[in-house]
């Protein structure tokens, strides 16, 4: 089983994407497949990280989303890290894809798979991102301590290099809000599990 952590911003847009309504998230493995399957399927929706571009109909961003009304809708979603992430370990048996937003939820999974091989993929920063390592350390411990206190993992997110860059408006395509939005713990109530469906990678809530 793996647990693929982006919290600044892939998989706290997903989950707002989720809570507006999407039915799935279809991870792409670069901009050209994104567009490409954008163009087959023109009623998709399909987003990016950085600024808008042409071609793609929102960016990596859950204070720029949580407004979209995407009810019913497929979005094609292409980023620097977290769909990279998800994308290399597709064939484990099970792939979660998480941030703070879902913590609760991806942890109730674990426990009822009772599985004491998990593998945590911390995404930005080529694994050094210290909010998606602090996010994975959160959630393996939650995994075994319902009561587990985030402060301080809440507090290294608060503290990173994303955070800075993301209020510092050195990122582009970024809401103020943005920052706020990624550590709101356990916002939502639901986990999020990629499936292979045939040769793409697909992204659905599941409810626990």
């Amino acid at each position: 089983m793996a647990v693929v952590v982006d919290v600044m911003r892939a998989f706290t847009v997903a989950a707002w994407a989720f809570a507006r309504g999407a039915e799935k998230i279809v991870l792409a493995e670069s901009l050209d497949e994104a567009l490409a399957l954008k163009a087959r399927h023109p009623d998709w929706v399909a987003l990016k990280d950085g600024p808008a571009a042409p071609g793609f109909d929102a960016v990596n961003s859950p204070g720029l989303l949580r407004s979209a009304d995407l009810g019913g809708r497929t979005v094609v979603q292409k980023t620097t890290a977290g769909t990279v992430g998800a994308l290399a370990v597709k064939e484990a048996e099970l792939v979660l894809c998480a941030g703070f937003v879902v913590a609760e939820a991806t942890a109730e999974i674990l426990r009822a798979r009772g599985s004491d091989s998990v593998t945590f993929v911390v995404t930005g920063e080529d694994g050094r991102a210290d909010e998606d390592l602090a996010c994975a350390q959160y959630i393996a411990r939650r995994v075994t301590e319902a009561g587990a206190d985030a402060g301080e993992y809440l507090r290294r997110a608060g503290e990173s290099r994303a955070a800075a860059e993301l209020a510092q408006g050195v990122r582009q395509g970024v809401h103020p809000d943005d920052v706020a939005l990624c550590l709101e713990l356990d916002r939502f109530p639901f986990a999020m599990v990629a499936t292979l469906e045939g040769s793409l990678m697909v992204l659905r809530p599941a409810r626990t």
